[in-house]
Order: structure tokens, then sequence, then C-alpha cells
């Protein structure tokens, strides 16, 4: 798997994998396939600013976010 990270792109990287006969499976950087988290956090977004009262600071934040 390759995120396109520079990394990922030197050319020592790129003959190892070419000397082992191994294929790359490109996928785009951060790509929330390789990041599930990500849908964790949009769907508990979701929730928060579907509640009925506003999140107007830190503290109201916090008990949002641990509420849902």
């Amino acid at each position: 798997m390759d995120d396109n990270a520079t990394c990922h792109r030197t050319f020592a990287v790129q003959d190892c994998l070419d000397n082992e006969g191994i294929k790359r499976l490109v996928w785009p950087a951060r790509s929330p396939d390789l990041n599930p988290i990500e849908n964790v956090w949009v769907a508990l977004w979701r929730q928060v600013a579907g509640r009925n009262y506003p999140v107007t600071n830190k503290n109201t934040l916090i008990r949002a976010l641990r509420e849902e």
C-alpha cells in the first residue's frame, strides 16, 4: 500500500520493491479507507452539531462530546 508519501517514493524503496517483486497498491493521501477514525470523527461531529443546544464554548463542547 502506498499513500504517496515522500519516504515511500525514494529510489531505495522502489528498487527494493522491484527486486522482491512486490506490486504497489496506490492509495490517495489521507484516504478515509486508510484512516477509519476519520469516519468516527465525522459521525461524532454530526451528532454534536444536531443537538438542541449550541456549542458556544469549550465547556459545552466537552459536555456534548461526553454525552454523545
